[in-house]
């Protein structure tokens, strides 16, 4: 990871930002209008930034938001990277390292998902508690960088105790019937087979996506706590006798905005 590209990146931003970020946002597949709520925004498409890789996936509004939410400033990604689209884990997390360089200490991480566990039906929103690597893969692969982080970074914690507390709160209060569990990273983009849900659901996984997982470690690495929410946009394969869909993540997103929009900013109002 090349410190004096995070770098430029960062200051290109600096330069067209009134306020100093604390809290980043990565918006996943139907959730960028999260983004839309930010008050006195600064937008900013990815491809102006320098060494941004662009986001190719629909739904992803491929551009940088800046400004306040809550109260809180913020930067918010709308729209993320993948693995599956070609690009290396470096490009995917290159994002938080600079928002790391911006000065953002929390990370709040949302992804659409595919429900493993039975329990769980489409339009849940799951707080991610803990995560399943199953690609074999690692962004902090490589040389390491010390002034970013440490060789062998604690992933014990990787999704922090006191701001899975206050979702917790919030959930409370808004009677919303928020879900838990333990999400898998598989590389995609081909949805898993019906036999793959099986063994997931066998190691103990509750969801499974194509995400999160390599920007929450690199956020570790870099010393940000994060929170991370899934919206359950379709039960996996084999849960239900129904073929799988991009449309119908993106549908399923859309029914829920009310009550993920409400949730994640009055978790922001108290992460000030």
């Amino acid at each position: 990871m090349n410190i004096q590209n995070i770098q430029e990146a960062a200051s290109y931003i600096t330069e067209k930002l009134s306020i100093s970020p604390k809290v980043g946002l990565i918006l996943g597949s139907g959730l960028g209008m999260l983004a839309d709520e930010i008050e006195n925004p600064v937008k900013i498409k990815y491809e102006t930034i320098p060494g941004f890789p662009v986001s190719t996936v629909e739904g992803h509004a491929g551009q940088l938001v800046s400004g306040t939410l809550m109260g809180v400033p913020v930067v918010a990604m709308q729209g993320r990277f993948h693995y599956y689209e070609g690009y290396g884990l470096e490009a995917v997390t290159f994002p938080v390292r600079v928002m790391k360089a911006l000065g953002v200490e929390k990370l709040v991480v949302t992804n659409a998902a595919g429900g493993v566990n039975p329990a769980l039906n489409p339009g849940d929103l799951m707080l991610i508690t803990d995560h399943i690597n199953n690609t074999g893969q690692d962004p902090l692969i490589g040389p390491n960088e010390s002034k970013l982080g440490v060789r062998f970074p604690d992933m014990s914690t990787a999704y922090d105790r006191a701001l899975q507390e206050v979702a917790r709160d919030v959930a409370k209060e808004m009677n919303l019937d928020l879900k838990e569990g333990v999400y898998v990273w598989n590389t995609g983009p081909s949805y898993e087979t019906p036999a793959e849900i099986r063994m997931l659901q066998k190691v103990g996984g509750d969801a499974v996506g194509m995400s999160t997982v390599p920007e929450v470690i690199v956020a570790r690495h870099a010393g940000m706590n994060c929170l991370g929410v899934s919206c359950i946009s379709n039960m996996a394969a084999g849960i239900l006798d129904q073929p799988l869909s991009h449309d119908e993540v993106i549908e399923t997103t859309e029914k829920v905005r009310d009550s993920f929009l409400r949730f994640v900013k009055d978790v922001l109002a108290r992460m000030s």
